[in-house]
């Protein structure tokens, strides 16, 4: 009996911990007195815990405000150099690695292109390991205050797979389309990355961390159902239901690239036919770019084989657009629209974002198209309440949403770090608070 009292105890003064750090995080800076209201705690909780806090090094004091007539306030906030975070992007094109402080701001990067080597597992954790050892030294930072690892990646997540001869392996990925089956993905970074054990790696699908990243800072805030498009050499989605403040809010990856947008088309990547990736990715534009004739260097890349052909298209005042190239495009354009009309038909959501590099490239100008398309091919009356927007984060949208997993963990624990052994699982109740305020990306 006394244990279970102390096990409540402790999860008691967590969740207080949590209510706090949560808040201020999100609506901060805040004066004690404001924090009582919004926590539903009691004035001597709140000074309890604030004093915790600060004492970690996670509170730090951010001015003070006049109160009518009686003492002034003192404002708190969240210390930016509480902790440090890991967001990592395994893209189509290169491995982005970035180091962040709690307030998400950029420490240092790196990037290794993928283009000669493709999706060799062994070379994408070289990568990892060293893109880590590399931004934790061009920022002079200690790793052991590392809250954690997120990193996105193309395909489906099985959280707990298989154990192997030494134990579980946890996340596991399967990405057909490059070629992964099965791939033991944190053990085998695990086994790599040179970071304490305690550290937690949460891996998770790319366009999901683009979500995230959007649904907290971008283009999905205040919305209660949102879907958001990753267009990249590869094409994925992710839709989130449920108010932003909701603690059962659920956010699901979509194999949105392998619905059919034509019988009987196009071979695509992953082995079917007439997926949408096979239409609208960059990697097939650029094949059917070459296919029609369009002037391309043999190991023209996915990035400049898409410029080539918006470029052909949309030549400027003097030149003469490419009537090939814009019939590509307009296909293109019909069958995102038709795509994402099945997103509105299935999940009636209020907002879809575009994202991904290729879609930030080709929403500027297919925007109006894609929206015709969308309204043509989609319920009326679920068209009529759904707006289709860019995403706001540009191309750094997926490392800042990888980067989210552990903060979001993080928050939830109250600010605790990770005991030795912890694993880099979601945790039950995600952070889904969301601060008015807009991150500007680096570009």
């Amino acid at each position: 009996m006394a244990e279970r009292n102390r096990r409540t105890v402790r999860d008691l003064r967590r969740g207080n911990r949590a209510r706090v750090l949560q808040r201020l995080y999100f609506d901060g800076p805040l004066s004690r007195q404001e924090l009582g209201p919004v926590t539903g705690l009691s004035s001597g909780s709140i000074s309890n815990v604030v004093a915790e806090l600060s004492a970690e090094g996670l509170l730090e004091e951010a001015g003070v405000v006049d109160s009518d007539g009686g003492r002034p306030r003192t404002l708190l906030r969240v210390a930016p150099d509480g902790g440090l975070l890991v967001g990592i992007d395994i893209g189509e094109t290169r491995v982005r690695v970035e180091l962040f402080d709690l307030s998400l701001t950029e420490l240092a990067r790196t990037e290794r292109l993928l283009a000669q080597h493709g999706y060799d597992v062994e070379r994408i954790v070289a990568h990892v390991r060293t893109g880590v050892a590399d931004v934790l030294r061009d920022a002079g930072a200690d790793p052991r205050r590392l809250l954690g690892i997120g990193i996105g990646v193309p395909g489906i997540i099985e959280r707990d797979g298989p154990e192997g001869p030494d134990g579980p392996r946890g996340a596991v990925v399967h990405g057909q389309t490059i070629g992964w089956r099965a791939v033991p993905f944190e053990q085998l970074l695990r086994e790599a990355v040179d970071v304490p054990p305690e550290v937690p790696l949460f891996i998770d699908n790319g366009a999901k961390t683009l979500g995230q990243a959007e649904m907290w800072f971008g283009g999905g805030r205040g919305a209660g159902a949102a879907a958001i498009a990753l267009i990249g050499s590869g094409v994925g989605a992710c839709v989130d239901h449920g108010d932003i403040l909701d603690e059962d809010r659920t956010s699901l990856a979509l194999e949105w690239g392998h619905t059919t947008v034509q019988l009987r088309g196009r071979r695509c990547r992953c082995g079917s036919i007439g997926c949408l990736e096979a239409y609208a990715g960059a990697e097939a534009l650029r094949e059917r770019w070459r296919e029609a004739g369009g002037p391309l260097p043999e190991d023209a890349d996915d990035e400049t084989a898409l410029a080539a052909l918006l470029a052909a298209a949309y030549p400027g005042r003097r030149g003469t657009p490419d009537p090939v190239a814009l019939a590509l495009l307009d296909e293109t354009a019909e069958c995102l629209g038709a795509a994402l009309a099945d997103l509105v038909n299935l999940f009636l959501p209020e907002r879809i974002l575009i994202g991904g590099w290729a879609g930030l490239l080709l929403g500027p100008r297919l925007l109006p198209e894609i929206r015709r398309y969308a309204n043509e091919y989609a319920l009326s009356h679920a068209a009529a309440r759904t707006t289709i927007e860019m995403g706001r984060l540009g191309p750094d949208a997926v490392t800042v949403g990888a980067a989210t997993l552990p903060l979001a963990d993080f928050l939830t624990r109250g600010g605790s770090r990770p005991a030795p052994g912890a694993t880099g699982a979601p945790p039950r109740t995600a952070v889904h608070a969301v601060r008015e305020r807009h991150r500007t990306p680096v570009n």
